[in-house]
């Protein structure tokens, strides 16, 4: 195989051309996926996956216009505003989670970015959840400088921002936030000590060079994100999505393979989406290097496999939950 190979490390010194990752994503689908399984293994354990639950602790009302998205405000979707979470519903949720094993948990609330009454609140959440001994993450939208640092200083392990899509193709998805904004956002998460969360969307119409695109970009973070989610589009009625084609699942593998192969240190996670893929299509994507999933009964607002049926799957994979120590 003559593709390009990944650099060594987080360093982002090594550039992606979108060129070389066109050429990935042609290869042939075996081929492509012993490629990635063999930086997998230089990095990761084989056969574990880490395990995270994803708590809405506020949800809908968001006033962007991503046009995936329930929880905008733009759409009627059936998707209710409701208020900020009390803080012993967040820990009742982030007890049960520990329970069923998940290592890290995340909290999202659907605002174009928080406000300052609000930063003490979310602050407290962190430190809470954090006692319980589970790596923390939040999505919130955009932060500035300041609540970036308060956010870290309050423990804060991981922040969510996708870029969603290719640079491109942005403007066909949203209208009220730029893509400059989103990298804003990266930018003082990194400035705030907290580590980044960072992917975004396949299926939203998007071209192949332009999902190729949208991993350059990506990749070529400096550095590149600790953690790459990889949602398939859930197209939900109300959304000007729903009803387009859905992407190829030997697509959707193959974009997995290549988030392993351009980031190879990263946890790549198997995430929205995960609903409607059947379990020959999952192990596929963990046999293409993803090494993270969301764990429980929802997302935000969308279904996620039942806790059973994911334990059923791993046994019948003969893979682990990755223990918090090595996450």
């Amino acid at each position: 195989m003559n593709a390009p190979q990944p650099p060594s490390d987080l360093s982002g010194t090594s550039a992606w051309r979108v060129a070389d990752i066109e050429a990935l994503f042609a290869e042939p689908f075996l081929d492509l996926l012993y490629q990635a399984q063999g930086v997998h293994r230089q990095h990761f354990a084989g056969n574990e996956v880490q395990l995270s639950s994803l708590l809405s602790v506020k949800t809908g009302g968001c006033p962007e216009d991503c046009a995936y998205c329930p929880q905008s405000a733009h759409f009627d979707t059936g998707v209710a505003a409701g208020r900020l979470l009390l803080l012993e519903q967040v820990l009742e949720a982030a007890r049960a989670a520990r329970a069923a094993g998940a290592t890290r948990f995340c909290m999202g609330a659907a605002w174009r970015s928080p406000r300052a009454r609000d930063m003490e609140k979310l602050c407290e959440m962190v430190r809470a959840v954090g006692a319980l001994g589970l790596e923390t993450c939040m999505t919130l939208g955009m932060l500035n400088r300041a609540q970036a640092l308060a956010l870290g200083e309050a423990g804060l392990d991981y922040y969510n921002h996708n870029l969603d899509t290719a640079p491109e193709f942005y403007g066909e998805i949203i209208s009220t936030r730029t893509y400059q904004d989103r990298l804003d956002t990266l930018r003082e998460v990194r400035a705030g000590g907290i580590k980044v969360c960072c992917g975004g969307i396949v299926g939203l119409g998007e071209t192949r060079a332009q999902r190729a695109a949208f991993i350059a970009e990506l990749a070529n973070l400096e550095p590149y994100p600790e953690s790459v989610p990889i949602n398939q589009l859930v197209q939900v009625p109300g959304t000007p999505l729903a009803g387009i084609e859905a992407v190829d699942p030997f697509e959707f593998v193959r974009t997995i393979a290549v988030a392993r192969i351009t980031m190879p240190r990263a946890m790549v996670r198997l995430s929205a989406g995960r609903e409607a893929m059947d379990e020959a299509l999952q192990a596929l994507c963990f046999a293409a290097g993803a090494n993270s999933i969301f764990y429980g009964e929802r997302l935000l607002t969308t279904g996620n496999p039942q806790v059973e049926q994911d334990r059923a799957l791993f046994e019948r994979l003969g893979l682990r939950p990755q223990p918090l120590a090595s996450a």
